[in-house]
């Protein structure tokens, strides 16, 4: 099978209002954290909030149902009052399975994921990423940082969950991989730079708590 490279466009030529009762978010916050220490990122706090709560709160008012994907600490999760949902596949296999999960419990028809440690979400993350996928009539929109694509900055249709299972059944686990099986377009953000910084150790914690405190 051929495979053709995602087409790229960018945000301002995409702008449509989705339609946000179709649209589930997930919180994808289902893996190991190895370079925290093992210390669940999604309870880590920033700025005195757990790094997820920001998220919540940034993807809340884009989306229709919001779920929470976690392998541990689920009653913590629970705390935040939404349902969670464990990866059904396995534990720990990385963000495709969690969005398999997602996939299989939710009743809309698009599936917005987000990860548990990019607390600067941006506002219009849902309205871009539907934009592209409409314009371009792609089976999945997929940000991009202007150097690389995020692929877990997603806009998935609910119809490629059987195609997924079978990938996820055969062994396969690189969600590049599975993205290039489909009608993929990225879309570049490129008025927050800060969009995709992610929190992978307590450095890294430390100095976005100090670019927050930062005068606007």
């Amino acid at each position: 099978m051929s495979i053709t490279f995602p087409e790229h466009t960018d945000a301002q030529t995409t702008s449509s209002t989705p339609p946000r009762q179709d649209i589930t978010g997930v919180v994808l916050a289902g893996g190991r954290s190895r370079r925290m220490g093992g210390e669940d990122k999604g309870l880590v706090r920033i700025d005195g909030r757990p790094m997820i709560d920001h998220i919540i709160c940034a993807l809340g008012p884009q989306v229709g149902p919001l779920l929470i994907n976690a392998n541990r600490n689920l009653g913590a999760y629970r705390r935040f009052g939404y349902p969670v949902i464990p990866d059904n596949m396995g534990d720990f296999y990385g963000p495709l399975a969690g969005m398999a999960s997602a996939l299989q419990v939710m009743e809309t028809a698009y599936l917005l994921t987000v990860p548990c440690d990019s607390p600067l979400l941006p506002a219009n993350l849902a309205k871009t990423l539907y934009g592209a996928l409409q314009a371009r009539q792609a089976e999945i929109s997929v940000a991009h940082d202007g150097v690389r694509m995020q692929p877990v900055f997603a806009l998935l249709r609910r119809n490629l969950l059987p195609d997924l299972l079978t990938y996820l059944a055969a062994g396969g686990r690189r969600i590049d991989t599975w993205y290039l099986r489909h009608r993929l377009v990225s879309v570049e953000l490129p008025e927050r730079a800060d969009t995709f910084f992610n929190i992978n150790t307590h450095r890294e914690r430390r100095l976005l708590e100090r670019k927050l405190m930062e005068p606007k």
